[in-house]
């Protein structure tokens, strides 16, 4: 692959990682070049993504695995055998930054930490993803994705207002965590390598979730309004921006801004609603949103979603309320390459989405994850570890 579309080559991340959140976040800095080396335990048959169903390639090879670890080297090692710990300090000796999403008071115990890992490589950055933070009354607790967005409010503003607290129905706080640590880790290299010395960088599952209340946390923090579920997915105060029925289904209309509201009644051959009293502007229709919405189901339920797209889209804001097979089949989709055809060592295919971040143009890898283990033998021989050293060790349970 052309350089250019690697802005992290050059960038060594030793990921002790597994299931969600972390495997994202290093996903994403492989996609951009970066050399990602998994460390998995072979203790426990790698990382337990590999057998979270309920599809599979092969034994060991879930297709939940592989869409968390593109563009990634596999090294089997034990970390808490002292063998382990030389060789993998030995890796630390040329990478730029460690990365785990272990539970928070599992780092420091394994020697993760900068502190640790400072005296063998003073530019050393430790990126750690943890379920509570590192510090605190939590730091020991595990946690998942679900559990942070339910304590953080995420449910109470999710789903109708008749109807129970609802979860996001994708594991979104892993993936926004995953992110944050890899934006924390970069940020931590480009000081490491201006300032000439590495740091702790910390993210944690329910910090990343917390901090994603924003606008509605300042309205608690500063009014004391606690934002409910509103009908339809509606924008709290402006009005169109909810899903109307169809014809034949369901349209999400957003007029955040005054100038789609004329537009989109005139589209909808009504040009007497953009001054109808009761909804010239943002308050009155919001005053008479259970009105507009059944006027606007009336007028939209003329015709399919699809010919409204055809009628509306581009003009006013609006999309299609689709199930995950038709999001992906969408002629959008396609012609941006947003799926791929990825690559294995042993020359076969899978499909998967593409990564999601463009480099002049292009996308980066397409490389499918790895076998577990599947990189072991060759960084061991680089590293001064021969066949017969190997062999031994695979003996002694540290690879």
């Amino acid at each position: 692959m052309n350089d250019l579309m690697q802005p992290l080559k050059g960038v060594t991340v030793i990921a002790v990682e597994q299931y969600g959140a972390g495997p994202f976040g290093s996903m994403l800095l492989g996609d951009l070049g970066a050399d990602v080396i998994k460390i998995e335990n072979p203790a426990e048959d790698g990382d337990v993504s590999r057998k979270v169903g309920p599809y599979y390639f092969s034994e060991g090879d879930s297709y939940f695995y592989q869409s968390l670890n593109r563009n990634k080297r596999s090294v089997t090692l034990n970390l808490t055998h002292e063998e382990g710990r030389r060789i993998f300090e030995e890796l630390v000796k040329n990478a730029d930054a460690v990365m785990n999403n272990l539970r928070g008071d599992v780092p420091e115990k394994l020697g993760l930490d900068y502190a640790s890992l400072s005296r063998v490589n003073p530019k050393i950055v430790c990126a750690h993803l943890s379920a509570y933070g590192r510090t605190g009354s939590r730091r020991n607790w595990p946690g998942y994705d679900y559990l942070m967005q339910a304590e953080a409010g995420y449910l109470s503003v999710t789903g109708e207002p008749d109807g129970p607290p609802a979860r996001f129905g994708v594991s979104i706080v892993d993936m926004m965590t995953g992110v944050m640590a890899g934006f924390a880790l970069v940020s931590g290299v480009l000081g490491a390598r201006a300032q000439g010395k590495g740091m702790d960088m910390d993210v944690s599952l329910f910090n990343t979730a917390l901090h994603n209340l924003s606008y509605l946390a300042t309205w608690y923090l500063n009014n004391g309004h606690i934002q409910g579920r509103e009908p339809r997915g509606a924008h709290p105060s402006l009005t169109p921006s909810q899903m109307f029925k169809t014809k034949d289904g369901w349209i999400f209309v957003m007029c955040n801004k005054e100038k789609f509201w004329p537009i989109f009644a005139e589209k909808m051959n009504r040009p007497e609603w953009a001054t109808d009293p009761r909804f010239v502007n943002f308050a009155a229709r919001l005053t008479h949103r259970e009105e507009l919405t059944t006027m606007v189901d009336a007028a939209l339920s003329e015709k399919t979603t699809a010919e409204w797209m055809a009628e509306l889209g581009g003009t006013v804001p609006v999309s299609p309320v689709n199930d995950i097979g038709q999001a992906l089949d969408s002629e959008f989709v396609t012609e941006g390459h947003r799926t791929g055809t990825f690559t294995r060592k042993d020359g076969s295919t899978l499909d998967m989405l593409s990564p999601p971040i463009l480099v002049n143009g292009a996308q980066g890898g397409l490389s499918a994850a790895p076998d577990l283990g599947a990189d072991t033998a060759d960084l061991l021989e680089q590293l001064g570890w021969g066949a017969d050293d190997q062999a031994r060790l695979r003996k002694d349970g540290v690879i």
